[in-house]
This record gives C-alpha cells, structure tokens and sequence, in this order.
C-alpha cells in the first residue's frame, strides 16, 4: 500500500491556489494543470461546502465529439477543471505556442486521488467490473471506496444509481460510463448528486477496465510516449473506426496553429 502522503495536497482555497491557466483547443478550454496540482484543487473542494465541481480529462476523441454536439460541448465549457488527457492535446497546444505542462489521465488520477483521505463511488462498466477495480485500489493504495454499482446512462437506470449513491454519501462521485455519456450524465444530474454529498464527479472512461486488470495497461515507456491509443487499437482493433477522428483532430489543430502563429506576426 502506497502511504496517503506520497501525493502531495493543499490545505488552500480556491483563491489561495489561484485560477488555472486556459488554453483553447479547437475552441474548447484545456486547463494547464499537473496531476499534483489537480489532486490539490479537487482535495479542496472535497473538504470545502460547495457547489458540485466536474472534472472532464479531455482528449482528441472527445474534442472532436463536442465540436458535432452542442450540448456536450456546453458540458465541457461549464466544468470546473478540465485536463489534458492524450496527447493529441498536448500535441496540439505546443503547435499553437502555448505548451502544456503535461497530462492528466483519467486512471493516473483516479489512482491519485486513491491515496487521498476521501471516499470514493465508482459508477459504470460492465457488470462486476467496479467491484473488482474498487478491490484493486483498496490493495494498491488503501481507498477509501464507499460504493460501487454498474448501472448506465440511461434516464431509466438513474434512480437507482442515485439511492446508492446517497446511502454512501461519497466525497467524489467516478464515473465509467465513456465519453460523452458520462460527461452529460453527470451535468444533467448535478442538482441530486450534490444533494448525495458528492462534491466533485468526474468522467474516467475505461479507468475501471484497467484497474481490475480486464484490459491491460499500457507499459510505463508507452505511455511516456503517448501511444496508449496505438497500444489499446492493437489489442482492441474493433475500436478501429473511433480513432478515424484522430487524423481529422490532427489536420484542424495544425491548422489551428497555424493561424495563431500567424495572426502574432501580423
């Protein structure tokens, strides 16, 4: 078990941290934050009385899913941190001339946010799949995991996910339901998870299929490099037609960059 303290948090608020640093990708807002940093904000709002604060860990795959749904895009522009996962988008801010100190994924957040104090509620994946990541993190790093449940997004499912969310009254609500639906669940639900107790909830995609070992990570040195999407493809070729957004994503960002390095000359 890897001791609590090892991840570093503030006893600050938010005035004392001070805003994020913005950068707009393809119009959407990357926030410049490094995984301590983001443990400490999000160690803050959990102690804190608040509004509830989402946390969306943004991607190519997810960019370019905004820039076709409003409303999803609406999601992303009110989250109260939203990080660079990928590093498509990393890639990105450095053409545009404002570089990103690096990435925070959802599972290396997720695994941070384990060694903190907070109680945790792992919502979504497959059936089972929650129960065993929440073992896995208990083992690794002594989480504190109130709950956990499988459910889905559908409007039918969200009572009962809800009442067991209110009978553990977790600290931060992670939820497996993939992009966007588990970015949109959580804002159209906003109102009644905060009412559960939860103080911050955010999106963490196939984090839980990593955890309880159903898909493998990606090795330390691919995961440097930033190849986990090349990685998972070969492993999961079906997933094939999802990455065909990534080219796409490629050519906009280097046009993007393009004229923002050109609109500061002239």
């Amino acid at each position: 078990m890897i001791d609590r303290g090892s991840m570093p948090v503030a006893a600050l608020d938010d005035r004392e941290l001070g805003p994020f640093r913005t950068v707009r990708i393809l119009g959407l807002p990357v926030h410049d934050v490094t995984l301590p940093e983001a443990v400490a904000r999000i160690h803050v709002w959990c102690d804190r009385a608040g509004p509830l604060r989402q946390v969306v860990t943004l991607n190519p795959e997810m960019v370019m899913a905004a820039r076709r749904d409003p409303a999803f895009r609406a999601v992303l522009e009110q989250a109260a941190l939203v990080t660079p996962d990928g590093v498509g988008m990393t890639l990105a801010a450095r053409l545009r001339g404002t570089p990103l100190r690096g990435r925070v994924t959802g599972v290396d957040l997720v695994e941070a946010l384990a060694m903190t104090d907070h109680s945790l509620f792992l919502l979504g994946a497959a059936p089972g799949v929650a129960e065993r990541a929440a073992r896995a993190l208990d083992e690794r790093f002594g989480a504190r995991v109130v709950g956990t449940w499988a459910g889905s997004p559908r409007p039918e499912d969200a009572a009962a996910a809800l009442d067991r969310i209110a009978a553990a009254r977790p600290h931060i609500l992670c939820v497996a339901y993939g992009a966007p639906a588990q970015e949109c669940w959580i804002a159209r639900y906003r109102a009644e998870l905060a009412a559960c107790g939860v103080r911050v909830a955010l999106g963490v995609g196939g984090t839980f299929d990593y955890l309880a070992g159903v898909v493998p990570r990606p090795p330390a040195v691919v995961r440097r490099l930033g190849l986990e999407w090349l990685y998972r493809l070969i492993r999961q070729p079906w997933r094939w037609r999802r990455q065909l957004v990534l080219p796409h994503f490629a050519l906009l960002a280097a046009a993007e960059a393009l004229t923002v390095r050109f609109g500061r000359r002239t």
